[in-house]
């Protein structure tokens, strides 16, 4: 885990400042960023000495913006599913399941979430703990926070998070690298869900979710559980759907309706499944026509995730397809 000691916030940012690039100039003389340190030093008890310095390194990067404002999410289904769905992906997924076999089933037992489903979160997240991102959090969370209006709150509030985050752990804050909305580690949670959700599921003492797969899966099967995974439950059927139906996906919905309503508007689903579990349409935009599905409550509960069902059905897609890779290669032994 990238931690230096066991001490004090102002020994990991010192740390921290020997190791860092050059200082943007002037970020911590902002006066919304010195509004912000004071804040932090009122409530939290920071020290604001060691505030200025850390935002004297951090980087405002406006490439962070630009990220954010085209994500993969907003790609048609066509286009996004090739990028998480793909045999290699499948295999490694695989190969990740028989290497962690022994974390992943004890957190399938406590938690009720499928060994298949955690793999797939982590490998659509950062290839299995390959990729955990190139922008330090500080900056990512910085810059979004400091000059991204439109969801500055939300940011500052991460970035609160993080710091708070780093004096627990006994981090560097400067060293944390992850993605440009500011998630970090395997299973790329915001520094929020790192407190609330991350668990220790080794018994090391150490909730490390940048480099220990065993605190990975447990954290990212607690965070499913706490919203509101149902054990041995199905995630979606695919149905076919009668004249009508919708080319577009409406607003992601908490699942509501029976699957016996659904049938009766003329959604059949392609396998059998019971008539009284609450779902709510998907709508898939292929290049062709739409692809529909019904979305239960553990594929809401994906989206809690991340808020998207393209996310949603990428994942669930992915732990079918590494389920059969691991199922092929264990009949071939």
């Amino acid at each position: 885990m990238r931690k230096i000691g066991h001490g004090p916030f102002l020994g990991t940012l010192l740390c921290g400042l020997l190791i860092s690039g050059p200082a943007s100039a002037n970020t911590a003389q902002r006066k919304d960023i010195q509004a912000f340190i004071q804040r932090l030093a009122t409530d939290h008890n920071f020290k604001r000495e060691e505030l200025n310095q850390l935002f004297e390194q951090v980087k405002l990067q406006p490439e962070i913006i630009d990220a954010m404002n085209r994500p993969y999410e907003a790609k048609p289904w066509y286009q996004y599913r090739p990028i998480f769905v793909t045999r290699a992906r499948m295999e490694e997924g695989a190969d990740f399941l028989r290497r962690n076999h022994t974390a992943l089933q004890r957190a399938e037992a406590k938690y009720g979430v499928p060994a298949e489903i955690i793999t797939a979160i982590l490998g659509v997240e950062t290839r299995y703990g390959r990729y955990h991102g190139k922008y330090r959090v500080a900056d990512s969370l910085a810059t979004l926070g400091f000059d991204y209006p439109r969801r500055s709150k939300f940011f500052l509030s991460e970035l609160e998070q993080f710091l708070l985050l780093s004096r627990e752990e006994h981090f560097d804050p400067l060293a944390i690298t992850g993605s440009y909305a500011g998630a970090m580690g395997k299973p790329q949670f915001i520094a929020s869900s790192y407190r609330q959700y991350a668990v220790d599921f080794d018994g090391d003492g150490v909730r490390d979710l940048l480099d220990n797969s065993s605190d990975a899966i447990g954290s990212v099967a607690n965070y499913l559980a706490r919203h509101g995974w149902q054990r041995n439950r199905p995630v979606a059927v695919r149905v076919r759907a009668g004249k009508g139906a919708p080319k577009e996906m409406g607003e992601l919905k908490k699942p509501a309706t029976p699957i016996k309503q659904w049938q009766r508007r003329g959604y059949q689903p392609e396998h059998a499944i019971a008539d009284d579990l609450k779902a709510e349409l998907i709508v898939l935009e292929n290049r062709d026509k739409p692809e529909y599905w019904l979305g239960l409550q553990n594929f809401y509960t994906i989206t809690r995730y991340n808020h998207s069902e393209l996310y949603a059905m990428a994942v669930y897609q992915l732990s079918q397809g590494i389920k059969r890779q691991y199922q092929a290669a264990a009949d071939q032994q």
